[in-house]
C-alpha cells in the first residue's frame, strides 16, 4: 500500500522542475485525445456497419433464390424450399431494370414487383413507406424518397415506366414513397405490384427471385449451404451479405486499419509518460536511494514508477473515453453545427449512402480501447521503474 502513496505524491506533488510537470499533462492530455478519437471513430464505423446491415436486411430478404434466367413454378419451389425448418416466410419478386420517364426526364431505375401479402413477411418494405400496408392496386407506384426528390415530383403525379424488354410504357401514379435511409437506395428503387410488373416485362407467370426469411440472419451462410444442396445448381442462392460484399468487406477493414492509425495517437503520448517517468527518476535519486536505505526493495521502487505511468495512463484514458462517449452520442448536432458554422457539408448523404451519421456505442469495442491505452501505459513505465530499481543506494546520496 505504501508504493501507492508515494506513487501518488510523486505524481501530485510540487516539482522543482515544472517543465516535468507539464511534460506528464501533456502526456495526459495525449492519451485522452488519441483514446477519444479511437472511441468517436470506432464507434461512427459500428454504426456504418449496423446501419448498413438494418438497411440491407431491411430492404431485401435474408436469403434470395434467383434462377439462371427466371423461375418458373414458384409456388413448387416455395414449398419445398419451406421444408427447411430455419426458414419462416417466402414471397416471389420481380427485378429488372426499367425506364422511369417524369415529363420530359427519364431515368433509370431498378423496378420491383412485390407480392403485397407476402412481402412484409419477408422484409422491411412496409415499414420504410408512409402508409403501413403496400398499396399498389392496378396502376399505383411507390418511388423512392431521394427519387422523388431528384425527379421533383409529389404523392399523387402520374409517371411512365418503359420496359426496355417489351418496349412499351405503362402509366402510373405515385402513391407513396419509402425511406430506408439509404441513398442509393432511395435514389434508385421503385416498386409495384408483382402482377402489374409481369404485365410490364412480359413475363407471364415467371418471376425473377423468391426472398427468404429465416430465424436467424447472422447464421444465414449455413443456411445458404442448405438449400444450395436441396435445390440444386440450377438456382442461385444469395445471402443479405453476399448482395454488399464488398462494401461490408471494406467497412470491416476500414474498422481494423483506423483502429491502429489513431492508436499510434496514444502509441506517442505513451512515449511521453516513458520520457516524463525518465525525468522524475532523475529527479527523484535522492528519495530513491532513502527509500532503498531504510528497507524498500529494489521490486518495490520498480512497482512505484509503474503505479504512476498506470495513473498516467488512467486518468488519460478515462477523461478520453468520457469525452469520447459523449461526442459519439451527440456526432450528428456537432456536426451539424460545424456545418452550419464552416457551411461546409461533412457528410453528404449522396457519397455515404445514409442520410446521418450512425454511430454505436459498444461496450466491447471501448473495454478493447480501453485496456489497448492503459497497457501501452504501463509498458512504456517498464524501462523508468527498471532504471530506478536499479539504483545504488550509496551512490544515489553519496553527495547529499
Amino acid at each position: 500500500m505504501w508504493t501507492i502513496f508515494v506513487s501518488l505524491r510523486y505524481l501530485l506533488g510540487k516539482r522543482k522542475e515544472k517543465f516535468i510537470s507539464v511534460i506528464s499533462l501533456i502526456s495526459i492530455a495525449g492519451v485522452a485525445v488519441g483514446v477519444a478519437a479511437l472511441i468517436i471513430v470506432i464507434s461512427v464505423m459500428t454504426g456504418f456497419d449496423e446501419e448498413i446491415k438494418e438497411k440491407i436486411i431491411g430492404t431485401y430478404s435474408h436469403i434470395v433464390v434467383i434462377g439462371e434466367n427466371v423461375i418458373s413454378d414458384a409456388e413448387a419451389l416455395i414449398e419445398n424450399i419451406k421444408k427447411n425448418t430455419d426458414v419462416i416466410a417466402a414471397s416471389s419478386f420481380i427485378e429488372r431494370q426499367a425506364l422511369l420517364k417524369v415529363d420530359d426526364k427519364i431515368v433509370g431505375v431498378i423496378l420491383r414487383g412485390l407480392d403485397p401479402k407476402n412481402e412484409p413477411g419477408v422484409s422491411n418494405v412496409s415499414e420504410f413507406i408512409k402508409k403501413s400496408y403496400l398499396d399498389f392496386g392496378d396502376n399505383n407506384i411507390i418511388l423512392g424518397s431521394e427519387l422523388l426528390k431528384e425527379l421533383n415530383i409529389s404523392l399523387g403525379d402520374n409517371v411512365t415506366v418503359i420496359s426496355p424488354d417489351t418496349g412499351k410504357a405503362f402509366d402510373f401514379i405515385v402513391t407513396d414513397t419509402f425511406t430506408s435511409g439509404r441513398y442509393d437506395y432511395d435514389a434508385n428503387i421503385v416498386c409495384i405490384s408483382i402482377e402489374k410488373a409481369k404485365t410490364v416485362f412480359g413475363m407471364g407467370n415467371f418471376v425473377t427471385g423468391i426472398g427468404l426469411k429465416v430465424n436467424d440472419e447472422f447464421n444465414v451462410r449455413k443456411i445458404r449451404a442448405e438449400i444450395q444442396r436441396a435445390l440444386g445448381y440450377q438456382y442461385y442462392v444469395r445471402t443479405w451479405m453476399d448482395l454488399d460484399k464488398n462494401l461490408m468487406t471494406a467497412l470491416a477493414m476500414e474498422k481494423k486499419i483506423m483502429f491502429i492509425i489513431l492508436g499510434l495517437i496514444v502509441l506517442v503520448a505513451c512515449f511521453n509518460i516513458g520520457s516524463s517517468l525518465i525525468m522524475i527518476v532523475m529527479e527523484k535519486t535522492k528519495d530513491i536511494g532513502i527509500l532503498r536505505s531504510i528497507g524498500a526493495t529494489s521490486f518495490s521502487i520498480g512497482i512505484i514508477f509503474l503505479l504512476e505511468g498506470f495513473l498516467i495512463g488512467a486518468c488519460g484514458t478515462f477523461l478520453g473515453a468520457l469525452s469520447g462517449i459523449a461526442i459519439a452520442k451527440n456526432i450528428n448536432p456537432i456536426a451539424d453545427a460545424i456545418e452550419k458554422f464552416t457551411g461546409f457539408e461533412l457528410f453528404p448523404s449522396d457519397i455515404y449512402y445514409l442520410s446521418s451519421i450512425p454511430a454505436r456505442i459498444d461496450l466491447a469495442d471501448i473495454g478493447t480501447i480501453v485496456v489497448f491505452a492503459i497497457g501501452l501505459a504501463i509498458i512504456s513505465s517498464v524501462y523508468p521503474a527498471l532504471q530506478a530499481s536499479r539504483l545504488d543506494p550509496v551512490e544515489a546520496i553519496r553527495y547529499e
